[in-house]
């Protein structure tokens, strides 16, 4: 497996740098990134999980699969209410 990366020294994954965020993301899997590290998210709304969905999605349209570790508790709480958990990869 892949080494985790700090998902790009993201501190935060919400609405206000959703863009940012999902430029980075896909700017790491284009350079061959497979697991991403969210420990350092510090703060995340509901847009942490559309990011995750559409960099899942890139990955998949570039023939790899994406994982994501320490996802925040408020992101996998989400993710369970939306019924859309089992969609993320998770180590």
């Amino acid at each position: 497996m892949a080494e985790a990366n700090p998902m790009l020294s993201l501190d935060a994954l919400t609405f206000q740098n959703a863009q940012a965020a999902l430029d980075q993301g896909c700017a790491a899997l284009a350079a061959g990134e497979t697991v991403f590290d969210l420990g350092g998210v510090q703060s995340a709304d509901s847009s942490a999980l559309a990011l995750m969905l559409a960099w899942q999605r890139r990955a998949q349209a570039q023939g790899h699969s994406l994982n994501f570790v320490n996802v925040p508790a408020n992101v996998d709480a989400l993710a369970k209410l939306y019924g859309v958990g089992e969609l993320l990869g998770r180590v």
